[in-house]
């Protein structure tokens, strides 16, 4: 019992802290905003997928090509990370995810509910607008995956250095008990409140489209202002 009331205190300090503070507030708005956009556009990807490649064999050949892609583009965005943070600054590197997300995720969810649109574009490529759909699907999982190891995690804890000690330690507890959760489960929530109102997760798919345009909206909000700060605590830090 004593554990417990120390954790439920614990997490009722870090929720005042994150409501208190507007950098920590931003931060977390970042990591509740990845979590739920990827977990929004893959488990649709996954859901295509499956239709494309119903025989196991074939599935489990395109995941291994996929994870094999992943690391390299990966690989080549760590080489790259250093350089955008070094020429660009902190605010651009951290709007490059958010980015990557809202152009690849609102393509792929475009390719769906518009698919007959597409049929002649995807007829000239020698494909369908199924497989289409599946591979800038692929696409937008790499690429959300490779800048998050890339850039938005280097982001996020370049974020803590010009914080003191104090407002490090509550940072980081508000960041990993709430947003972190939140981001992860948020997303399964969402869809699985539409599956339920619509009857499908086809048919859930342009309510999909606008949620994660409107969290691609609010993430791009939430790193300018906490670019800005960063800024500002990083130059007094320096100072002092």
């Amino acid at each position: 019992k004593s554990k417990k009331k120390r954790v439920k205190m614990g997490m009722r300090d870090s929720a005042k802290f994150l409501m208190n503070s507007p950098y920590i507030r931003d931060l977390a708005t970042l990591v509740i905003s990845y979590g739920m956009c990827i977990n929004i556009v893959e488990v649709s990807w996954k859901a295509k997928l499956k239709q494309a490649y119903p025989d196991p064999n074939a599935y489990s050949a395109f995941m291994g090509n996929f994870s094999s892609a992943t690391g390299t583009v990966t690989l080549i965005m760590m080489l790259l990370g250093r350089t955008i943070f070094e020429k660009y600054g902190w605010k651009k590197a951290a709007m490059v995810t958010p980015t990557m997300i809202g152009v690849t995720g609102l393509a792929f969810f475009g390719l769906n509910i518009f698919a007959p649109t597409f049929a002649p574009l995807a007829a000239a490529l020698g494909t369908s607008p199924l497989m289409l759909a599946v591979l800038v699907g692929a696409a937008q999982n790499i690429l959300s995956k490779s800048s998050k190891y890339s850039l938005f995690d280097p982001c996020k804890e370049m974020a803590y250095i010009p914080l003191d000690q104090d407002s490090k330690t509550k940072g980081k507890a508000a960041v990993d008990v709430i947003g972190n959760p939140l981001g992860k489960s948020g997303g399964s929530l969402i869809q699985q409140a539409l599956i339920f109102g619509v009857g499908s997760l086809a048919a859930a798919t342009p309510y999909l489209a606008g949620i994660l345009a409107v969290l691609v909206f609010f993430w791009y909000k939430a790193a300018n202002s906490l670019g800005d700060q960063f800024e500002i605590a990083m130059e007094a830090d320096d100072a002092a």
